[in-house]
């Protein structure tokens, strides 16, 4: 043991705990199975057939093309078959996560050698013609990835992108009281800025009503060709680090498997006891006490990379190198000598000893992992749907606005929402979080601090009381890290709950590739694998948004995230962009109810007219696109032209473009349409709420010139829209990266989505107007000149425009 362990096993001989060391039975069986793991995983990039060596192994029962990653499994599989003992021993609830990047043949083989596969995928069948089929499919066409896919039972981190395991591990704990998330993380993968983030999960775990993270660091030493940070740091410093970071760091290392196997059993038995001593003392407290924060166990498991394997290949070290992170040995297909290596050492687990003559796993080895629910690729909190019980909701119409006449009032919408939300966290105080980067009374959502106030298990002044609205308790999650935000939201709905994230516009890019992720999952698993029951939706609030960045300026202003959302599965992905607060709350509880998608709503927190009543919301909804009567005057007659518009202040400058056109120039009939669902415009042919080209036309006509005010950037709807009758006649307004410190309407002025620019582009656009509004459209542009002198000046906008009101 190095000064680490030494270190950490004094500290916990100091606090009682006690752990058994193996039999010499006990460790002849978990070397045999974990050494049948390290086979399946070696077979998995090799083989095509003869996948037991029964006869001597030929060129042609080699893959063609060799795919997948070594360098971590013999670690993976090492972690695995100890967590299976004490799984047994103490009856324990666990799940396991693979952080390590393409670290899949470990889960796969462990799945595999539990028979938990085989159920689930009957042709990979525990036998000789199973194991064939089991490796050929891995990093093969029409099979499986080199990574912990959708398609892996007992997975619910695929760790395509690197940093998120330990968040996701955290998420899966929280309200889960007896379930131990066990995450192994990559050395490499640590050095991202999510993962090294994450380790403060540990500071808003709360022993006394959720489950517990064990984090296994596992330091190889390399990446794919470079040494990792942490494992070239010295060891004193690495304790440090992990100290600091409020852990109890334990550490297992060395080379040689039995006596790493005495240690590991050690460590893991160590851990499972503090982690059952920790939750039984916050348990067993007195009512009203105040739960401590306490150290939570870690381990650094320090191995080679490419442990087992071969040591030396055509004279360059490959295990415990950087060489072994990937395919150790090379060329095996054509080169004779690299086959005899592939053979010696995949020969070297002595398979004859581990699967019977039929390809099973002897039965004295198939005993020595748990049974039924508790085999960890069986686990039902990895395949959370099935312990998915849907919310308790209040009737969402009961926190509605008012709206007697539309456009005469004002309210925050995302205010009116966070009264819905405060009462249904209340109806689900076990089973739905809201998660946020700071901001949940930023973004006006600070109702919710009626039924909860935000985690928090640091220490706890007198002035917090003033405000501050913290407590160990507490069910609101803040954090200043959109990715640990959003992967404690993904951890915590993969394994059976429900949730709510809202951000604010410009930085809810942060998690891009994290949203990328989780959609590319439920793509994968709604069309694909009928065995992974539905998980709730994924429900991003983006507020805060771009037209009202008054004091933030020009670095506030991006609200592309939707371009990105539109660029996945048709099938998971839903946009919404409610006008007003009773739309939101539509949209809100629609939302909540849903399973399978990434929903992401926009609605700005500043207050906004508002103008359907909620009878009005919910059919508009409903619809996702429509006329608004009120503001069109067209009846029973064809349109001179389309008013379209999608986005609170959008709609807000449409209706202001044509109140003055209908005042100014006289006989203009003019169609306005809302749209909430953004995918309403696409084909119905190319997403499920899509309308047909009928539908379409006969919104927008055939032939009409259509002023489209966007919220984000204008060539989004053209993108939606392009293969439409219409679509020529599409003249969209949005953000065009033009701001500052401006006023809303400067800068809505600047980007032309303001109401004087709409109207004069409605003159340019109808043919009958460009002679006859000529001086309307001076007047237009003379309002341009005064609304932005008047804002440079007295840095706000005009009265009339602030007071501005749907003339009734």
């Amino acid at each position: 043991m190095s000064a680490v362990s030494a270190s950490a096993a004094k500290a916990n001989k100091a606090k009682g705990a006690t752990a058994s060391t193996l039999t010499t039975d006990e460790l002849r069986k978990m070397d045999a199975y974990w050494r049948a793991c390290n086979y399946l995983s070696a077979g998995m990039l090799y083989l095509r057939e003869n996948p037991l060596l029964r006869t001597p192994l030929k060129a042609g029962q080699i893959k063609d093309r060799l795919l997948g990653h070594w360098g971590s499994d013999a670690g993976q599989s090492f972690t695995w078959v100890h967590l299976n003992r004490l799984i047994k021993k103490y009856d324990l609830d666990l799940i396991f996560l693979s952080g390590p990047g393409h670290g899949a043949p470990a889960t796969l083989a462990n799945c595999y050698l539990e028979g938990v596969y085989s159920e689930v995928y009957p042709d990979k069948s525990e036998d000789d013609a199973g194991m064939q089929k089991f490796f050929k499919q891995f990093s093969f066409p029409g099979g499986i990835g080199s990574h912990c896919t959708p398609e892996t039972p007992g997975s619910i981190h695929e760790g395509g992108e690197l940093g998120y395991s330990l968040s996701h591990g955290f998420g899966a704990a929280f309200d889960n009281p007896n379930l131990i998330v066990a995450v192994v993380v990559g050395d490499g993968e640590a050095e991202t800025g999510p993962l090294a983030t994450s380790w403060h999960s540990n500071k808003f775990l709360n022993p006394a009503r959720d489950g517990a993270v064990l984090p296994i660091l596992h330091l190889n030493g390399y990446k794919i060709a470079n040494p990792t940070v942490l494992a070239r740091i010295p060891a004193e410093e690495l304790e440090w680090l992990f100290k600091g970071y409020g852990w109890t760091p334990y550490v297992v290392e060395g080379h040689d498997p039995a006596l790493m196997h005495q240690q590991m059993a050690e460590v893991t038995e160590r851990c499972v006891l503090e982690i059952r001593e920790i939750q039984e003392k916050a348990r067993s407290a007195k009512a009203g006490k105040v739960p401590e924060r306490p150290r939570w166990p870690m381990i650094i498991l320090r191995s080679p990379k490419g442990w087992t394997g071969p040591k030396e290949v055509n004279g360059h070290k490959v295990e415990d190198f950087w060489r072994a992170h990937q395919i150790p040995i090379l060329d095996p297909k054509t080169n004779p000598v690299d086959l005899k290596l592939l053979e010696k050492w995949m020969k070297s687990y002595k398979p004859e000893e581990l699967f019977d003559k039929t390809g099973r796993l002897v039965e004295e080895l198939k005993e020595m992992a748990p049974v039924g629910a508790k085999r960890i690729s069986g686990n039902p909190h990895a395949n959370g749907g099935l312990l998915r019980k849907p919310l308790e909701l209040p009737d969402f119409r009961d926190y509605a606005v008012d709206v007697k006449k539309p456009g005469q009032i004002e309210v925050s919408p995302t205010y009116v929402l966070g009264g819905y939300l405060r009462d249904v966290m209340k109806k689900n105080m076990t089973s739905f979080r809201v998660f946020g980067p700071d901001e949940t009374a930023s973004n006006r959502l600070q109702l919710l601090y009626e039924a909860s106030k935000k985690t928090w298990m640091e220490k706890i002044l007198p002035e917090d009381s003033d405000g501050t609205e913290i407590a160990a308790d507490g069910r609101v999650m803040e954090m200043l890290s959109e990715h640990t935000l959003e992967g404690w939201f993904e951890g915590y709905v993969l394994t059976g709950r429900h949730g709510f994230l809202s951000s604010y516009e410009a930085f809810v890019h942060i998690i891009d590739s994290m949203f990328n992720q989780h959609a590319k999952w439920l793509e994968k698993s709604k069309l694909e694998l009928r065995w992974r029951a539905p998980i709730s939706s994924i429900n991003l609030l983006i507020t805060s948004l771009v037209w009202r960045q008054d004091h933030n300026g020009f670095t506030h202003q991006d609200p592309g995230f939707l371009d990105v959302v539109t660029n996945k599965s048709p099938h998971v992905t839903r946009i919404y962009l409610p006008p007003d607060a009773n739309c939101l709350l539509s949209v809100a509880d629609h939302c909540l109810c849903s399973t399978n998608y990434v929903n992401v709503i926009v609605a700005d927190k500043a207050p906004h007219l508002q103008y359907l009543t909620m009878d009005e919301a919910v059919k508009h909804c409903t619809k996702g696109i429509g006329i608004w009567n009120f503001a069109s005057n067209d009846a029973g007659e064809e349109p001179d032209v389309v008013m379209a518009c999608a986005g609170d202040i959008p709609t807000a400058e449409a209706l202001a473009a044509v109140a003055i056109l209908r005042e100014r120039c006289e006989g203009l009939k003019i169609r306005f349409v809302n749209v909430v669902d953004l995918f309403r415009l696409m084909p119905e042919t190319e997403h499920p709420h899509g309308l047909s080209d009928r539908e379409f036309d006969s919104l927008f006509t055939k032939d009409k010139p259509v002023i489209f005010n966007f919220h984000a950037y204008a060539s989004l709807i053209h993108k939606l829209t392009y293969r439409r009758t219409n679509h020529d006649s599409f003249h969209v307004r949005g953000y065009k990266e033009k701001g500052n410190i401006n006023t809303p309407l400067e800068l809505a002025i600047l980007n032309q989505v303001d109401r004087f620019n709409l109207a004069i582009d409605v003159i340019d656009r109808v043919p009958k107007l460009q002679a006859t509004a000529a001086h309307t459209k001076e007047w237009l542009k003379e309002q341009i000149i005064e609304s932005i002198n008047y804002a440079h000046e007295y840095g706000i906008d005009r009265k009339e425009i602030r007071e501005w009101k749907w003339p009734v």
